[in-house]
């Protein structure tokens, strides 16, 4: 029983890869859950394979829980497809497509054929782990992250111990505490400036009043 070896790529993450070793009358489907054991994904997603060119040009598909469409198109099954029947190449590739409503790309690559199974392995096999794989998150999560961040941003009030109802106490806070100390520092400096101009006028109140004394 010949035994193909896949390295399998992130098609934007090239540096993250898994080598599969996996038995050549094993199916697509056996191929696909071996990848996502490998990337801890959850395999119960719509994906597909597609019999690729060099340049990764996409040619026959082989589907995993394909929509009505396909279905009807009579769209190859992974559970039903031999990975043996979709190899004519020595370096065959394949370019698959895991989850179609969230989807990654991976560039699957047949890089070696081993003529005899060892009787010691399980196949599939993980030969080779580089990286880890970039995280999925749940369509509902971004709500959920916005949620953390704003109670994150608002935290200081409860380590202050605050309840809704203190809202009003924290804005006269807001104009009674900083703000109000800018406010008297501001005023202390214009009484100043006052008190300066008052002096300069004082000195010639005299004056002033001498003068009007000789008009008369």
């Amino acid at each position: 029983m010949a035994i193909y070896k896949f390295k399998i790529t992130f098609e934007d993450y090239d540096e993250i890869s898994r080598e599969i070793d996996i038995k050549s009358n094993q199916t697509f489907e056996d191929l696909h859950r071996a990848i996502h054991r490998s990337t801890g994904y959850a395999p119960d997603k719509s994906s597909s394979f597609y019999v690729s060119t060099d340049n990764w040009i996409k040619g026959d598909e082989i589907a995993y829980l394909p929509n009505k469409r396909k279905e009807d198109q009579g769209v190859a099954l992974m559970e039903k497809s031999k990975l043996s029947a979709f190899i004519e190449d020595p370096h065959q590739k394949f370019y698959y497509t895991y989850n179609f409503e969230r989807p990654y790309d991976f560039h699957v690559e047949l890089i070696r054929i081993i003529l005899d199974a060892d009787p010691n392995i399980e196949y599939p096999f993980l030969a080779k782990s580089v990286g880890d794989a970039p995280k999925i998150f749940d369509k509902n999560l971004p709500a959920a992250a916005a949620e953390t961040s704003k109670s994150d941003e608002f935290d200081f009030l409860n380590d202050m111990d605050f309840v809704p109802e203190d809202t009003d106490e924290l804005e006269a806070m807001g104009d009674m505490g900083i703000n109000e100390q800018e406010r008297e520092e501001e005023d202390s400096e214009e009484e100043s400036e006052g008190d300066e101009f008052s002096d300069e006028f004082s000195d010639n109140g005299n004056y002033d009043d001498d003068d009007r004394k000789n008009d008369y």
